[in-house]
């Protein structure tokens, strides 16, 4: 009896082990060809990813984009290799299920992050257009400086101050940049006053002389010389070059204009207008007031 018993708890299990038994059996080349299927996109997501590195190398200098892309590329082949391998071993449903889950992980990672993916898609449309380059000189977001590196979540700027600027590639590409380098020519405005017994002839003729022999302008592009308001005690002009960035910088260019035009201005006898100070004022009132 207690042997009857045993084997009729003991039986069923025997039977579904052979049967455990004979579906891994039928089951092994099934695992076989899916460890080769898993081998080979290993060896091809490798040579894959070194491929699309080569390529984007000669397309952009951008080491961020480029990496990025030869990650994403590898990635996407293993992926793809991992999903053949589990539908030979007919496991369609878990496929299924790691496309829904993937599907539903981007899209709380995109709502979680959204500012870092921006930055990011950004940063790849900047390495891919090439508005701006390491090195140039640019204005944007009221910043003015100096490209030292171009990267996918941002850009950075010296100031000519001493300062590092970070900027976030999404403002860099949503917003105006002006690109000082792109020409590799550089147009210096210089304002100036004289006073109203001055002669605007003399002073136009006098002002452009000072201005055509500096060293650093751009000789094929002309000067301008602009008379642009009568403001209370001076006419107010303007003057504009252009200079080789090459050679000068705006700040100096426009620095050694100034002293240009002081010397012709001091040797012609043209004076530049003189504000009437409150300190001034206050010395001259007590000798107009009465005794």
């Amino acid at each position: 009896m207690i042997f009857a018993q045993i084997s009729k708890i003991t039986d069923p299990i025997v039977v579904k082990m052979d049967r455990w038994f004979d579906e891994s059996i039928r089951f092994v080349p099934n695992l076989i060809i899916a460890i080769l299927i898993l081998v080979v996109f290993r060896f091809l997501a490798r040579y894959g990813s070194r491929f699309m590195e080569k390529g984007l190398t000669r397309a952009s200098q951008n080491i961020a984009l480029v990496s990025l892309i030869s990650a994403l590329t590898r990635i996407a082949i293993v992926t793809t290799g991992l999903f053949f391998a589990l539908g030979v071993l007919g496991l369609d449903k878990t496929v299924t299920s790691l496309l829904a889950g993937a599907g539903v992980l981007a899209l709380a990672l995109g709502f979680a992050f959204q500012d870092l993916t921006t930055n990011f898609i950004s940063g790849a449309f900047i390495a891919i257009q090439r508005p701006i380059k390491v090195g140039d000189v640019i204005e944007t977001n009221g910043f003015t400086g100096k490209v030292l590196s171009i990267g996918l979540r941002s850009v950075k700027l010296d100031n000519f101050a001493g300062q590092l600027v970070e900027l976030p590639s999404k403002d860099i590409f949503q917003k105006p940049i002006v690109n000082f380098t792109h020409s590799g020519d550089r147009r210096v405005q210089l304002e100036c006053s004289i006073g109203y017994k001055d002669d605007l002839f003399l002073v136009e003729e006098v002002a452009l002389s000072a201005i055509k022999p500096l060293p650093f302008l751009q000789k094929l592009k002309p000067i301008e010389l602009n008379f642009i308001r009568f403001s209370e005690k001076s006419i107010d002009f303007e003057v504009l070059f252009w200079i080789d960035q090459s050679k000068i910088g705006p700040g100096p260019a426009k620095s050694v204009a100034m002293k240009s035009i002081k010397k012709v201005f001091d040797e012609n006898n043209i004076a530049f207008p003189t504000p009437v100070r409150p300190m001034e004022i206050a010395n001259i009132a007590p000798l107009n007031s009465p005794s």
